[in-house]
C-alpha cells in the first residue's frame, strides 16, 4: 500500500512537471490569457467612461469578469495537446488514479493562466481607481476563486474534448457553474468598501475551493472516460 502511494505521488508530480515544461515551451499559453485580462480590463473604460468616481464603483465587476473571460480563453488547452497526440488515452490506461492525474493538470492550468492573473489584479485595480482599502480583498478573493474557475472549467472541458468544434459548448457548460463564484468574489469587494468584514466572503470562496478540489476532479475523470470512450 505503501508503494503504491509513493507511485501515485511520483505520477501526480511528473504529470504538473510535464504541463509546466510543455506551457514554458508554448509560452503562447501563458501570454494569450494574461494579456486578454489586460486588454478587457482597459477597454471597459473606453466603453463606460473615464471618469474615476464610476470606474472605481465599478471596479471589482471588471477585474472579475476580465478574469473569468481569461480563464474561458485558456480552457481549451487543458487536454487539447494530450487528446490529440494519444497521451490523453495513456493517461486513461494508467494504473493511478485518474483524480489526481487530472487535479495535477488543473493546477498546472491554474499556475499558467490564473496566478498571473492574480498577481497583476492591484495593478489593474489602480489603473480603475478602486480604492486602496479593497486591494487586499481583491486580491484575496481573486486568489481564492481563480482555482475553482479552473476546476470548474475543467468540467465543460472534459465533456467536449473529443468535439471538433466546442466553444459555444464549453461556454454554455462552465458559464453558468462560475457565476456563484463571480457573484462572491465582487461583493466581498464591494462589501468591504462598506465596511464589512472579509472573512465571510473568504469563508464561503475557501468552502467553494475545497468542493471544488473534491469533486471537480472526480466529475472531469468521469467525463474523460465518457468523452474519449
Amino acid at each position: 500500500m505503501t508503494e503504491r502511494r509513493i507511485t501515485t505521488a511520483a505520477a501526480f508530480r511528473a504529470t504538473l512537471a510535464r504541463d509546466l515544461l510543455i506551457a514554458y515551451k508554448r509560452k503562447n499559453d501563458i501570454v494569450n490569457p494574461f494579456m486578454f485580462f489586460l486588454i478587457v480590463a482597459t477597454l471597459f473604460p473606453i466603453g463606460i467612461s473615464p471618469d474615476p468616481q464610476r470606474l472605481g464603483e465599478i471596479a471589482a465587476g471588471v477585474l472579475w469578469i476580465s478574469a473569468l473571460l481569461a480563464a474561458m480563453l485558456s480552457m481549451d488547452n487543458l487536454y487539447r495537446a494530450d487528446y490529440e497526440d494519444g497521451s490523453l488515452e495513456q493517461l486513461l490506461l494508467s494504473p493511478h488514479p485518474l483524480y489526481f492525474m487530472v487535479l495535477a493538470k488543473n493546477i498546472s492550468h491554474w499556475l499558467v493562466s490564473g496566478l498571473p492573473v492574480v498577481l497583476a489584479s492591484p495593478l489593474i485595480a489602480y489603473m480603475l481607481n478602486l480604492p486602496a482599502d479593497a486591494y487586499f480583498a481583491l486580491f484575496m478573493t481573486l486568489l481564492l476563486g481563480t482555482p475553482v474557475l479552473s476546476l470548474l472549467g475543467s468540467i465543460g472541458v472534459a465533456l467536449t474534448v473529443g468535439l471538433g468544434s466546442r466553444g459555444l459548448i464549453l461556454a454554455v457548460i462552465t458559464l453558468p457553474m462560475s457565476v456563484p463564484v463571480l457573484i462572491a468574489g465582487t461583493m466581498a469587494v464591494q462589501q468591504t468598501l462598506n465596511g464589512a468584514p472579509l472573512t465571510a466572503y473568504l469563508a464561503i470562496l475557501g468552502a467553494m475551493l475545497l468542493a471544488s478540489i473534491t469533486l471537480a476532479p472526480l466529475a472531469s475523470a468521469a467525463a474523460l472516460r465518457i468523452s474519449i470512450n
